[in-house]
């Protein structure tokens, strides 16, 4: 028969040898985790350089565009400002005549007018 001691010792013996296993589980586990971990780490590098590369050439791409989109826009606003200036010289060739041939025709018109006032009151006796 066992006594108190070693009962005590072998339940302590067996308390280690379930720990001892539940930690080896853990380390399993926990090793196959990281071996999972430095994979997928070297997987993603592997991806990573390549897409790093053409988001690179995107925004290079990108600034040749804007570069071209700018020169657009600076010739647009060149347009924009000639066909202003053009716009006010035609206002000004067209409307300078308008204004000369409207006043000469009021002009004839109030003449006509004060004429033919004259003339009615000429020939009243």
């Amino acid at each position: 028969m066992l006594s108190a001691g070693e009962v005590a010792g072998l339940i302590a013996a067996m308390f280690w040898a379930i720990l001892v296993c539940f930690l080896a589980y853990v380390l399993i586990k926990l090793a196959r985790l990281l071996t999972a971990t430095t994979k997928v780490v070297n997987e993603l590098g592997d991806k990573v350089v390549p897409l790093l590369n053409e988001m690179s050439y995107t925004v290079s791409e990108t600034n040749r565009q804007l570069v071209a989109v700018e020169a657009i826009a600076s010739n647009v606003k060149e347009v924009s400002d000639d066909v202003a200036k053009i716009t006010g010289l035609a206002s000004t060739v067209v409307t300078g005549p308008i204004i000369k041939i409207s006043s000469i025709a009021h002009g004839i018109r109030g003449a006509l007018s004060r004429r033919g006032r004259r003339k009615a009151v000429e020939r009243r006796p």
